[in-house]
This record gives C-alpha cells, structure tokens and sequence, in this order.
C-alpha cells in the first residue's frame, strides 16, 4: 500500500502542468488514438495549462496587488485571513485523507463508469485535492479519519453528476464539445445557480432583464469587446486602488502598483488571453475525444455519450464569466468589510473568482443580469461559509503541519466558501451518523437518477442510428 501511495503521490507532486500531458497521452493510448496523436494531444495540453497559468497569473498578481491597496487605503482589517487555493490544496493533500485521495477517487470514477451512473471519465487528478479537502474537515471535526475518506467520497459522486448535468451547457454556451468540469469548487454552485434561475424566471418583468454581451458587443461595436470591457473594469478597479495614471517609480512596478492605465491593459490582455488559451487546450483535447467516443461505440452499447473531465480552467474565457467575475471583485472586498459577522477578507484567492461563475454562466444561458444576481448572492453566502468553516480549516492546518506565519485564523475563498463543502462538514457536525446518511441518500438519489438520464439517452443514440 504505501509503495502505490507512495506512486500516486509521485504523481501528484509532478503539478498539473505536467502531470496532464502524461495522463491525457497514456488515455489516447489506451484508447486507439495512436502514438503520434496522443502524445502531441498530450504536449498540447499542458502548453495550454501553462498558458492558462500563466494569464490568470496575471490576473492574480494585478488584482492582489490593486486590492491591497484598497483595503491599505481604507483602513480595512478582518481577522480571518485569505490563504489562497495552493494553500488549502496543501493542506488537503498533507491531510490522511488526501493520501489516499488520488486512487480511492480513479476508483470512485471506475465503478460509476461501469454502473452508468456517470458519464465522465474524469483526468483532472490534480483536482481530487476539493474532495480530499471536504473529507479532511469532517475528519477533523469528527475525530475519525474512515467518516473524511467517506465524506470525501460522496463530494466526489455529487460533483461527478453535476458534471454531467451540465455538460450539456459546457458544451453549448461555453463552446466546449466533449468536456465536463466535474471540479469540486465550480460545479457546487451550480444547483445554487439553478434553483436562483428558476426563481427569477417566476418574477414578472425581472425575468426579462438580460445584458447580453454579444449583444452588446454588436451595439457598441469595438467598445462592448472583451478587451475593452477588461480594460475599463481594470481602469475603475485602479482608481479605486488609489492608483496613479502611470507608476510613480519603475521599482513600484514590480511591487505590484502599475498605475491605473497599466492594470486597465493587464485586464484587457487577460479578456483576450484566456480564451486563446482555452482554444489551445481544446485543440489538444479534441484528438482523444474522439478517440473516446470511437471507443465507448465500439466497446459498449448503453453508454451515451462519454466525456472527459477537466478543470473548470477550461472555461473561464468566457467574457461574461470574467468580466462578472471582476466587477464582483472590488464588491466583494466592500461585502467582506459592511457584511455583519463576516470575518474575512478576500486576498489571496481573488483571482479564483472567475471559477465560481463557469458554471454558472451556462445555467443562465449567458444572462449577464442573472449571473450579476446569482453571483452577487453567492460571494455574500460565500464569506459567511468561509468565515464558518475558518476553525476548522485552522485546525486542519496546524494538523498538517501547514505554516501559517502570524496568522491565528485562515480561511479561503476556493474551497472555504464552497457552499457543497460547508453543507456535508456541518451535516456530519450534527453527528456522523446523520451526515453520511443524509449526505449518502442525496449521492444516491443524484446517481440513480442520472443512471437513468444516461440510459434514455443511450437508447435514443441506438435509434437515431
């Protein structure tokens, strides 16, 4: 056991970026596409995670910086404080249950496949880190490391089918044939998204409020563009940051402080570099998508239609997606301050914003007026969570040896606001018993009813054929 732990946590430490190529070669391999495809679909890939990587970098690094700013302007001081996705990753993973997380996940994955409860296979290891999270604070606060591994398990069968649920989406609004994003942080936001859609849908007169971005594109011309609707955002966030037009000093540069004009072309180039990135990604991916669907046709009959699972990364590139994404950015930092009982302050994962809204941005069919209201709802529900969850995430790192400075108190926003996470952690506060229970049923009822959402599909294929 501990020399498979032992491989899979090579693995694990390899990164995304590399790890990537290596898992999406061995998967066109295996599935026929041959050497030559694969192993470019593989380089393919990661070239675009690294470019992915390094825009939303960017992005982060810009935002950072303007939003300390902010808060120094302003006097802001909560006492929870923003450690970032690396650092609750870390945590996860350093974690007993993140141990074992990678195989006791491809297993998970194995065993829906073969039971049609899911129709992802999902490659994107990396990521297991969410479910190893939701599992290391229900450890925690239960005392018993069996009730995290479970409660990581039932996270993963609920996100798997969310997954497929909006597949469909992916695939149409965000332009993503073949993909899912079963990912743990992204697709807990989607029934939230769901059940806000239908709400609004009920209210007359709000329910035909939309601001379409293409539309508006066409209207404004050159003027409603991704690199001008970046761009601008970028200029507001900066004169809220306090900003000079052009840094006072070439060093404060690199400190972070690139004038207002500055940070509005970063965010303009980061509007315009995401997508690129995401179509390069795609272009890797498409190869072994159709290798797989090849497969499942020749190898299976009751299958459907299979997808390959990916980091929500994907689909961040949409302009309503980002560009929602950084007008909640500078609202947030305000929410976290005139929020009562609210005691964190969003810093370290604010570039992370734009995957809260991946999923959302299908579910609402590109409604830039519904997403500024689910996305609104979920930022504020998120702080409250994340100011919630903040002991036991605290507890969790000094349980993992995790460094954490100064600091008396951590949280996150990515995956300490995560509402799916926050649900099963406190189901088990009540007692274990009635959180793998109640938890367990919603699984199973999700995977049973997918099941049978994958049949009717898979028979509908067999007769249009």
């Amino acid at each position: 056991m501990d020399f498979i732990l032992g491989i899979f946590n090579y693995i694990k430490d390899l990164g995304a970026t590399t790890m990537m190529p290596i898992i999406i070669c061995i998967m066109g391999l295996a599935l026929g596409a041959g050497f030559g495809k694969s192993i470019r679909a593989g380089l393919t890939v990661g070239i675009g995670f690294i470019g992915l990587n390094l825009v939303t970098g960017l992005m982060g690094s810009s935002l950072g910086a303007a939003v300390q700013e902010m808060v120094s302007r302003f006097g802001l001081e909560l006492s929870v404080i923003d450690v970032g996705w690396p650092s609750a990753a870390a945590i996860a993973f350093a974690s007993t249950v993140g141990m074992v997380i990678i195989p006791v996940c491809l297993v998970v994955n194995i065993v829906m496949l073969l039971t049609n409860t899911t129709q992802t296979v999902d490659v994107d290891i990396w990521d297991y880190w969410h479910f190893a999270f939701t599992g290391a604070l229900v450890a925690v606060l239960t005392g018993n490391q069996i009730y995290g591994v479970i409660a990581a398990i039932l996270n993963m069968v609920i996100v798997m089918v969310l997954g497929d649920w909006t597949a469909k989406g992916v695939e149409e609004t965000l332009g993503l044939p073949g993909v899912s994003l079963p990912h743990g942080f992204t697709a807990a936001y989607a029934p939230i998204a769901m059940a806000l859609n239908k709400i609004i849908d009920m209210i007359p007169g709000i329910n035909k409020i939309n601001f379409d971005l293409e539309k508006m594109q066409k209207k404004f011309g050159v003027f409603g563009e991704p690199i001008l609707v970046g761009t601008v955002l970028g200029l507001v966030i900066g004169v809220l940051a306090g900003y000079g037009i052009a840094p006072t000093a070439a060093s404060e540069v690199y400190a972070g402080d690139m004038g207002i004009l500055g940070l509005g072309v970063n965010l303009g180039a980061v509007l315009v570099l995401i997508p690129k990135m995401a179509a390069l990604l795609m272009e890797g991916l498409l190869p072994i998508s159709d290798a797989a669907s090849e497969f499942i046709e020749k190898k299976f009959s009751n299958r459907g239609k299979i997808y390959i699972g990916l980091d929500s990364a994907v689909g961040v590139g949409h302009p309503l997606t980002l560009s929602v994404a950084l007008i909640l950015v500078p609202l947030a930092v305000f929410l976290a301050v005139v929020l009562p009982g609210n005691k964190v302050m969003p810093f370290a994962d604010l570039a992370v914003f734009p995957w809260m809204f991946v999923l959302i941005t299908p579910v609402v069919k590109g409604n830039g007026f519904r997403a500024l209201v689910i996305g609104f709802a979920t930022v504020t529900s998120g702080l409250y969570i994340a100011t919630n969850l903040a002991p036991l995430i605290t507890q969790a790192a000094v349980l993992a040896n995790y460094d954490m400075g100064t600091a008396t108190a951590i949280s996150s926003i990515c995956d300490g606001a995560n509402p799916l996470t926050w649900l099963i952690v406190r189901l088990h506060g009540v007692s274990p018993i009635v959180g793998i229970a109640s938890v367990g049923a919603v699984a199973l009822a999700m995977a049973l009813v997918n099941r049978k959402k994958i049949k009717k599909e898979a028979a509908t294929l067999r007769s249009a054929e």
